[in-house]
C-alpha cells in the first residue's frame, strides 16, 4: 500500500511547523525548567483547534485522521516534546470513549474534548501493573446503580489537570489475569478521587505525571465503557492505535536534534574549518538522517494503514498490530540514538542546558518506555508472525 500527502496535509505540516517555531519553541526551555503542566502550550493548541484533529466532525472535531495528527505531533515535538505530549495524552484518553462508549457517553464527553475545553487522562498503570496489564489491583464493586472504586494508579499523565479520566479496574476478582478488567469514566471532582505524588521526571518535564488515589469513589453505573470484562480489549486496541502518534513524537524529537546539530557543526570551527567538514562527523549525520527517514516511512505507513480503521472494538489484523508496534520500536530507538549522537556532536556544549539537545536527549528516553516499552513492542511484533 502506498500513501501520499494531500494538499491539505502539506499545508497543515507547513502551518504547524511555523506555529511551533514562532509560538512554542521560545518557551520550551522554560517549560522544562519549571517542571509543571504547561497551560500556555495547552492554550496554543486550543486556540488553533488541534485537540480535535482526530475527532469526528459530528462531535466538533476537524476529522483530519491519524496521519494528520501524527504530522502535527511530529512538527511540535521538533521544538518541544512536552507540548506534543499534551496531544498524545488527549488522544490516549479519548480513544476508550471512541471504542466502547455508547451514544450518550460520546455526546456528553467528546464535544468538550474535541475543542480542548476539557482535558482527559488514561488511568491504567499501577505499581505492579505496567507492562503486565493483568496486574491491575484497583477494584470496582457494583452497588445498586453505582460502582465504587478503590485503588491507586501511578505514572498517570495529566490526571491532575484532566476533567475526565478513563480508569481500568477489576470488576471480577474470581477470574485470573486480565479477564475481569473493566473501564470506567471518572469525572474530576468525584468524592474520594484525589491526586497523590507528582513525579519529578528526567524528561518531558513540561507535562505532569502523577499518582491517582481512589478511596470509595462512587460513580454511576452508566459510566462503565461497554460492559464488565471488556476492559482488556479496550486497553489493547487503545494502545495499538496510540503507539503510532508516540512514534511520530519520537521522530520529531530526533529530527529536531539532528537539525540543530547540523546547524551547529556548520557554524562551529575547529582546526581552522567547520566541524561539518570532518568526514567522521559527516558519516555520523548521514547515519542519523538515514535512521530517521527509515523510521519516518514506517511510521507514516502505519498511520496510513490505520486511516480507515473504524474506532470500535472490531479486532485488528496481525498486520496492523505489527506495523503499529514496529513504528514505535523503530522511531523510539532512533530518537534515543540520534539525540545521544547530537549531544556528542556538540561536545561540551551539548551537555549544558543552554543548548537544546540535552533536553531532547532526556525527552527521547520516555518514547522507549510509555505506551509499551521497546521490549514489549518486540513481544507484540513476534506474536503476530
Amino acid at each position: 500500500m502506498s500513501y501520499d500527502f494531500t494538499e491539505e496535509q502539506i499545508m497543515l505540516k507547513d502551518t504547524i511547523a511555523r506555529l511551533a517555531k514562532e509560538q512554542i519553541a521560545p518557551g520550551a526551555a522554560a517549560r522544562d525548567e519549571k517542571g509543571e503542566f504547561s497551560w500556555d502550550s495547552a492554550e496554543i493548541l486550543r486556540e488553533n483547534g488541534l485537540f480535535g484533529a482526530d475527532f469526528p466532525e459530528k462531535y466538533g472535531g476537524s476529522e483530519m485522521g491519524l496521519l494528520s495528527l501524527c504530522l502535527i505531533i511530529e512538527e511540535i515535538a521538533k521544538v518541544c516534546a512536552s507540548t506534543s505530549v499534551i496531544l498524545l495524552v488527549h488522544e490516549l484518553g479519548s480513544i476508550p470513549i471512541f471504542l466502547a462508549g455508547n451514544d450518550d457517553q460520546k455526546e456528553k464527553y467528546l464535544p468538550k474534548l474535541a475543542t480542548g475545553e476539557n482535558l482527559v487522562a488514561f488511568g491504567l498503570t499501577e505499581s505492579n501493573a505496567g507492562s503486565d496489564v493483568s496486574g491491575v489491583k484497583t477494584k470496582a464493586v457494583r452497588e445498586d446503580d453505582n460502582y465504587v472504586l478503590n485503588g491507586t494508579k501511578t505514572f498517570i499523565s495529566h490526571a491532575d489537570v484532566a476533567d475526565v479520566i478513563c480508569i481500568a479496574a477489576k470488576t471480577d476478582t474470581s477470574v485470573p489475569g486480565h479477564k475481569g478488567i473493566s473501564m470506567f469514566i471518572v469525572e474530576k471532582g468525584s468524592p474520594g478521587l484525589s491526586i497523590g505524588k507528582h513525579e519529578n521526571k528526567l524528561g518531558i518535564r513540561g507535562s505532569s505525571t502523577v499518582e491517582i488515589i481512589l478511596e470509595d469513589v462512587r460513580i454511576p453505573a452508566t459510566n462503565i465503557l461497554g460492559h464488565e470484562g471488556m476492559g482488556f480489549s479496550i486497553i489493547m486496541k487503545t494502545l495499538d492505535l496510540t503507539r503510532i502518534p508516540v512514534a511520530a513524537q519520537a521522530l520529531g524529537i530526533a529530527q529536531g536534534a539532528l537539525d540543530y546539530a547540523i546547524s551547529y557543526t556548520k557554524e562551529r570551527t575547529q582546526f581552522g574549518k567547520p566541524l561539518f567538514s570532518f568526514q567522521g562527523l559527516q558519516w555520523m549525520m548521514a547515519d542519523m538522517t538515514t535512521q530517521i527517514e527509515a523510521a519516518r516511512q514506517l511510521t507514516y505507513k502505519a498511520a496510513s494503514l490505520f486511516e480507515n480503521v473504524p474506532k470500535n472494538l472490531d479486532r485488528l489484523s496481525n498486520e496492523l498490530i505489527r506495523y503499529s508496534a514496529m513504528a514505535k520500536l523503530a522511531a523510539a530507538d532512533t530518537a534515543m540514538k540520534v539525540t545521544t549522537d547530537a549531544v556528542q556532536l556538540l561536545g561540551g556544549y551539548g551537555f549544558v542546558k543552554e543548548y537544546p539537545v540535552e533536553r531532547m536527549m532526556r525527552d527521547a528516553k520516555i518514547t522507549q518506555i510509555y505506551e509499551g516499552t521497546s521490549q514489549i513492542q518486540k513481544v507484540v511484533i513476534s506474536s503476530t508472525l
